[in-house]
């Protein structure tokens, strides 16, 4: 199960937490041998969602040796100082099991968190180099266009010399900078299978040209999952989810079928994110789908 990740139950429709339900998905996401579990950021959202950090800080609580990841934090909206703060803090509580995905986001959501729009690709940037900044060096001297940080930060995070940094996107430019900053990609639920091979084969060609190892560097792609009937995509699904490419659904041979050509198309990491009861799928994926593909 190394090549496969869950999302944690982070949306509650009806508004209400089930603590014990939650448990119960994390420890047998842990017992069955899922590599991770993600969760995604969606501060501002109808349905209503948990916040990232403090439901990674809880799963933590609950497993031992499941990691746990976000893709994606929008940390341009963020202080990277108190982020970075609150993820070693996680990566210590979890005694080095986060995995730390971040993006652009879109530009029509700054205006709300108040942050302005001119150079917010420099300031993401700088927020990464920041924070990987904070995590490692024993006192952070930063110069850049809108960050000025001479200090230090402890305790730093567990990972050395940090957890492992993904970035996601898009665009070739996104695709360039995960060469330069991260240590991983993941490509987004919103992208098909298709557009997703066009973006490793992109991704390989910017390794080779940076002179990074590609062995070295982790591939990975969120997967709108739905095992069982032809998932109909009415309504506030075809609002989330958008076109029928964009899904693996079906019959388990169907949805095995999907997964491979994802695995085929480059990724080393699948994250696999239930469209309906994610206890239920959980146990569908690893007793149907996913003996296949071992």
């Amino acid at each position: 199960m190394d090549r496969f990740a869950v999302s944690l139950p982070q949306q509650i429709p009806d508004a209400t937490f089930d603590p014990a339900a939650f448990r119960a998905y994390l420890r047998r996401a842990e017992d069955l041998g899922f590599h991770s579990a993600w969760t995604r950021e969606g501060t501002l959202n109808p349905v209503p969602t948990l916040g990232p950090t403090e439901v990674m800080t809880y799963a933590a609580a609950c497993t031992e040796r499941l990691r746990l990841g976000c893709a994606i934090y929008v940390s341009v909206v963020h202080s990277p100082l108190h982020l970075a703060k609150s993820l070693s803090t996680l990566d210590q509580l979890s005694r080095g099991r986060l995995e730390v995905g971040f993006g652009l986001g879109s530009r029509d959501l700054l205006a709300s968190f108040g942050v302005s729009p001119e150079g917010f690709v420099t300031r993401f940037t700088e927020g990464i180099e920041l924070m990987k900044a904070c995590w490692s060096e024993p006192k952070v001297a930063f110069h850049g266009r809108f960050f000025e940080v001479e200090t230090a930060m402890e305790p730093k995070a567990y990972q050395k010399p940090h957890p492992p940094v993904w970035l996601g996107g898009h665009q070739p430019a996104a695709i360039r900078r995960a060469v330069r900053y991260g240590d991983g990609f993941i490509g987004a639920g919103g992208a098909t299978t298709d557009a997703f091979a066009g973006q490793v084969r992109m991704l390989r060609a910017e390794l080779e040209q940076a002179g990074r190892d590609p062995a070295s560097f982790r591939v990975a792609k969120r997967v709108y999952v739905s095992v069982g009937a032809e998932a109909r995509l009415e309504g506030p699904l075809s609002r989330m989810y958008g076109s029928a490419d964009m899904l693996v659904s079906g019959p388990p041979d169907a949805c095995a079928q999907g997964l491979a050509e994802v695995l085929r198309a480059g990724a080393d990491l699948v994250l696999l994110d239930a469209m309906s009861d994610e206890a239920e799928q959980l146990e569908r994926l690893a007793a149907e789908v996913l003996p296949s593909l071992f």
